[in-house]
């Protein structure tokens, strides 16, 4: 197998051409033939059906069922946790270089079938050709790096090799852990924080999000397929106020891999730190919780460059991104200027469907959509809503992208976070007002500075408290091995997805020092 060194991130497909669109349609049309399907709990590699069901739907089409799937509860968190705990007795055991080539498997698959697994995004959770195509991708580049980085680290030496000893560091499993991932990147990062677990010999009670539960089943038929032993992975969509909080309290659970909301995180770092019955370790979290995240706009800045960033980054899979620009903060010299340049792009985009490609689909929920419209009144009374803010016509989940201009620092739709195609446009006095709009928030996950002034560009890389900071590019599309993934203050606890520190959070270090 290659080493680190050699890994390279895999290639998006262009739709512009003839044949990669002809493909693309052609696995929406295989996927949509499955849509309706059930879906077992796998538990221990038994398939489990129960009486409460979730339906997942299109939010394009919200009277299309895409997957029916079996709800776990409460009485079956101590099922999952014996058969993880039964797997880890083997796996832990499994060579470093066995478990890197059963990922190096997954990645194939999802190579193979990359189309179909885009489709499935597009009906499941409403992302467009690109938005899915890059979801994709980086689940096969979390798969290839994350191998690669499990057998660099099965290598690990200590620094220093004393004289009349042979002294060795070795990387351990932790155990069993809990892995809930978000709906938004419903199969890169759920894929990232389960086989990053996984490939460190760990063993995992998966708990998809109950919105974007099939594109999960769909990847964990792929980690069987490749060859995984039961009870490795146990697929468990549920409730979190049932299913996931019994998995994050019991005494067992020795890791909790979470990406989801401020409030949710929070509750899980509570619980974890509570120690239980028969628990005989800390139990670690590794949480990735949203943003505020903030473009600052320079006087100085090329203003077309800016204005098309900052329409991407807000408006890329309708804002539903812990990276989404939610704020631009524009020096009072040229804010008139690049207002204008905004509201240009921004009334170009087009609204619609994402099985037919278009730029701007649906947010993911009726729950979504009413707390967006929520938070848009708000802006009305914060601040001047100069472009969309209303529901479109249809029957899916669908906003005009709302541009609200002349927000305060301070006000709600400036600290809140929202997750919808809502930008607040905030005026500062100068560069330095900018930066401390910029930190003035309780989040700290992405940045980005448009100036061409390299003291600005410094201080900016000083001072911008962020975790993934961009200059002169939009806040979004961190790619994997180039921009290692996870934010400061409420953001988390900066994990690092995609980067070569990751797999150290799934596992403990261990020192031997023989006598020879």
């Amino acid at each position: 197998m290659a080493s680190v060194s050699t890994f390279t991130n895999e290639p998006l497909a262009d739709f512009s051409r003839p044949e990669n669109a002809a493909a693309m349609r052609a696995a929406l049309a295989k996927v949509r033939g499955e849509l309706g399907r059930e879906y077992s709990l796998v538990i221990g590699g038994a398939r489990t059906h129960t009486t409460a069901k979730i339906r997942s739907l299109n939010p394009a089409q919200p009277t299309e069922l895409i997957g029916l799937h079996q709800k776990a509860g409460p009485e079956h968190v101590e099922p999952a946790m014996q058969a993880a705990l039964t797997a880890f007795d083997s796996w832990r055991l499994v060579p470093a270089q066995d478990r890197a080539a059963w990922l190096t498997r997954v990645a194939a698959i999802l190579r193979a079938r990359k189309f179909e697994f885009n489709a499935c995004l597009i009906l499941e959770v409403g992302k467009n050709w690109a938005e899915a195509e890059a979801d994709t991708c980086e689940a096969i580049d979390f798969c290839e790096l994350y191998a690669r980085l499990a057998l660099d680290m099965d290598q690990a030496e200590p620094v220093v090799q004393l004289p009349g000893e042979r002294d060795r560091l070795r990387y351990i499993p932790l155990g069993v852990g809990a892995v809930i991932p978000p709906w938004n990147f419903p199969l890169a990062i759920l894929c990232g924080m389960t086989v990053a677990a996984v490939v460190c010999g760990n063993t995992v009670v998966l708990k998809p999000s109950s919105d974007s539960p099939t594109i999960a089943a769909k990847f964990f038929e792929a980690m069987e397929e490749a060859g995984l032993p039961p009870g490795v992975v146990n697929f468990c969509p549920g409730a979190g106020a049932t299913f996931g909080d019994g998995l994050v309290a019991h005494s067992k659970t020795r890791f909790i891999a979470f990406t989801g909301s401020r409030d949710v995180g929070l509750r899980i770092n509570q619980s974890a730190a509570q120690q239980q019955a028969g628990q005989l370790w800390i139990k670690r979290t590794i949480l990735e919780m949203g943003g505020k995240d903030g473009i600052v706009v320079a006087a100085d800045a090329d203003l077309d460059s800016a204005a098309d960033g900052v329409t991407a980054a807000a408006f890329g899979f309708q804002g539903q991104k812990c990276s989404a620009c939610s704020r631009v903060i524009v020096e009072a010299a040229v804010y008139d200027q690049f207002l204008a340049k905004l509201l240009q792009r921004v009334g170009k985009l087009v609204i619609g469907n994402p099985e037919e490609n278009a730029p701007v689909g649906p947010v993911i929920n009726q729950g979504a959509l009413d707390s967006i419209l929520g938070y848009i009144a708000i802006g009305a009374g914060e601040g001047r809503v100069v472009a969309g803010g209303k529901r479109a016509p249809g029957e899916g989940y669908v906003l005009e992208p709302a541009v609200i201009a002349d927000v305060a620092p301070d006000a709600r739709l400036a600290r809140e976070e929202i997750f919808g195609p809502v930008l607040a446009v905030i005026r500062a006095r100068d560069f330095a007002d900018a930066l401390a709009i910029a930190n003035n928030t309780d989040y700290g996950l992405t940045g980005a500075v448009y100036t061409r002034s390299l003291g600005q560009i410094e201080r900016a890389k000083r001072e911008f408290h962020v975790g993934n900071l961009y200059i002169n590019r939009k806040c979004t599309g961190a790619v994997v091995g180039a921009h290692p993934f996870g934010g400061f203050n409420m953001s988390g606890t900066d994990s690092k997805a995609g980067g070569a520190d990751y797999l150290y959070l799934f596992t403990q270090a261990k020192s031997i020092a023989e006598k020879v």
